[in-house]
């Protein structure tokens, strides 16, 4: 590094999107990133990561988890891509930092020594435009045409494997598609008065509107504008609680922990986007994971706290996991109950066939408009076997409860938005590991139908040490927090003693 200086960016964390929980991050300019779906690159010599998924290109610099979604002119005018070239706007650095042209600091106070091979050490020339700007080359001095040539293997190799990975998936969907027919099918000619559509509920069910539960709010997420409802109880009494439901359920399924929670926790049940009373737009691309991470950070940020401690079901763990990855400043701790990360799902189930089958209803759902005339025939038929069935069900479900789940389904595309977390869900495949770290609570049943025991294993692998308390509960299945609320609660309550003292 001696006689070669690293261009470095120190200022406000908010220019470039970063979590506003950080106050500053050093962002590396001048480093080009193949437009890889999904993929990491890591640098050899520096601890430096970039990812680009659903369009966005992110720079991780020193585990400062800070995207920089300018790369793609997607930084709200911080920069803005021209022609090969990347313009980066100056911006005024934050109360307290400083701008430097030295490379990175080692733990010491010293300068770093990457390996001569390292990417980041081929930095552009810089040069001032009129309007103030700098203007850095994206790919060093090496030419365009050349890079291209050398990705080109790797890009086609991707291509086809994303094409045969499709062509798996729908191929799975058709099959699913004609055994949930028949199943539909067999509903209705057993139960004929109820005909083979739905029957929209009316009035909603008293149980949505218990003042013991909490009071029912709307909060406007600031990223989106999407309106959400949410349940709130407890503010004031302690650290923020946030409950994310799965399906098919909505901000009811925590109504346990709601009142359990309460009176030493702000509580928190939200109605994930497209469910219960929150806004639900039509379109497939509105429910992808990077639009519903932001959501939480909305809520939380919304609701005026920095960080929560999360608590998650089903789909709701599935965003939680990877929100505990991209946003790690604003969970304190997480409770986990059924669900694995996307990436340990993705290597569990390509190892374990039976994992696939076991999650058949995914492939159903990757087709349009079907999946929601199935689930409607003969009065939501099949929704209520998944929600009352003697094994795989939740025991003790009155007839009351069970509207309070099916009454936002029955309205007028009212499963569509649920439908579409489906949509998306291969949209980033194939996945990288991942490591985790965020202080967990994991609670699996034993007799789980969904999701394999093995899941728990796959996930305490990618942990840091110390930082998961697994446990695979006897006799339960999957929907924990609603079946054995008892048992989860005793476990929690044990998990957080020391954030209450």
């Amino acid at each position: 590094m001696r006689g070669k200086k690293l261009l470095s960016w120190t200022g406000p964390a908010s220019s470039f999107g970063h979590s506003p929980s950080d106050s500053t991050c050093p962002v590396l300019l001048g480093v080009s990133l193949p437009a890889t779906t999904g993929r990491h690159r890591r640098s050899p010599g520096l601890n430096t990561c970039g990812l680009v998924q659903g369009g966005t290109c992110r720079l991780y610099v020193n585990d400062c988890r800070c995207p920089i979604t300018a790369l793609q002119g997607r930084a709200n005018g911080t920069a803005r891509p021209t022609g090969g070239r990347y313009r980066v706007k100056a911006s005024e650095p934050a109360v307290g930092t400083k701008t430097s042209t030295e490379g990175p600091q080692a733990k010491g106070g010293g300068p770093c020594s990457p390996e001569p091979t390292s990417p980041l050490l081929l930095v552009p020339p810089a040069a001032q435009t009129p309007d103030g700007s700098t203007v850095i080359s994206g790919r060093g001095d090496m030419p365009e045409l050349v890079v291209t040539a050398l990705l080109a293997p790797s890009r086609l190799t991707l291509k086809l494997l994303r094409a045969f990975m499709w062509s798996l998936v729908f191929s799975a969907a058709l099959v699913a598609a004609a055994v949930y027919s028949c199943i539909a099918l067999t509903h209705v000619l057993c139960r004929p008065r109820r005909g083979c559509c739905g029957r929209p509920r009316r009035i909603p069910p008293a149980c949505l509107s218990d003042p013991a539960l909490g009071e029912h709010r709307f909060l406007t997420l600031k990223s989106s504008g999407i309106r959400l409802h949410y349940v709130s109880a407890g503010r004031g009494n302690g650290p923020l609680m946030l409950f994310l439901h799965g399906f098919p359920e909505n901000w009811f399924s925590w109504r346990y922990q709601l009142r359990e929670f309460q009176s030493r926790f702000h509580v928190v049940a939200v109605d994930l986007r497209g469910y219960g009373s929150s806004d639900a737009p039509k379109d497939v691309d509105c429910y992808t994971i990077d639009l519903l991470m932001a959501d939480i950070q909305d809520v939380i940020l919304g609701l005026g706290y920095s960080k929560c401690i999360l608590v998650s079901h089903d789909w709701g763990a599935l965003l939680a996991w990877n929100f505990s990855i991209y946003y790690p400043s604003l969970v304190e701790r997480m409770v986990v109950v059924s669900a694995a990360p996307m990436s340990v799902y993705q290597d569990y189930a390509m190892r374990h066939i039976g994992q696939f089958f076991r999650s058949n209803y995914v492939f159903l759902f990757q087709l349009p408009w079907l999946p929601e005339k199935l689930l409607s025939m003969s009065d939501f038929q099949i929704l209520k076997t998944t929600l009352t069935h003697c094994k795989r069900g939740i025991p003790h479900l009155s007839p009351s409860e069970l509207d309070a789940f099916l009454y936002d389904f029955s309205q007028p595309g009212g499963l569509t938005g649920p439908l579409n977390y489906y949509r998306n869900i291969f949209r980033n495949f194939p996945l990288e590991p991942q490591e985790l770290a965020t202080p967990t609570l994991l609670l699996w049943g034993e007799k789980d139908t969904y999701f394999d025991q093995g899941l728990v294993g796959a996930i305490s692998s990618r942990f840091v040490p110390g930082r998961l308390e697994a446990h695979i509960l006897p006799d339960m299945g999957h929907w924990i927090p609603q079946s054995h609320p008892k048992e989860m609660h005793e476990y929690m309550w044990a998990f957080l003693q020391d954030l209450l003292d």
